[in-house]
């Protein structure tokens, strides 16, 4: 039974990364970010240190995707912008999981709540333009 319900979860989320524009893509990486972040931090909490390891791991892996999908030279000096950011983001993680600093977690998390909100309100943006002539 749990076999078919993760097989059809899986099955869903590939049909959302398919039928999704670019911009709601780029959130849906945020909030991949962010929950094995909280993951991370709540498995700290808690001493599993498997689940901490894996949350972080993931969460490393999103932003670096994040980071290299960035066209430096279209972007201009957002893109650089973003790639300082995302350069910094990837180190509190690492601090975190080195140090347990609970702190760069939590930085990071903020910095990638606030990215994820911005990109939510311009794909949220571009949507409502699509239906106007």
């Amino acid at each position: 039974m749990y076999a078919q319900s993760a097989r059809g979860a899986a099955i869903y989320q590939q049909t959302a990364v398919r039928c999704g524009t670019p911009l709601e893509l780029v959130v849906k990486l945020y909030d991949a970010a962010i929950m094995n972040i909280v993951k991370a931090r709540d498995a700290l909490a808690i001493g599993d240190l498997r689940a901490k390891r894996d949350g972080v791991s993931r969460a490393l892996a999103v932003v670096s995707e994040l980071q290299n999908s960035l066209d430096l030279k279209a972007g201009g000096d957002l893109a650089n912008s973003l790639d300082s950011l995302y350069t910094y983001v990837t180190g509190r993680i690492v601090e975190f999981n080195v140090k347990r600093d609970v702190k760069a977690i939590d930085e990071a998390h903020q910095l990638l709540s606030t990215l994820r909100d911005g990109w939510q309100r311009i794909a949220a943006g571009r949507a409502g333009q699509q239906g106007t002539p």
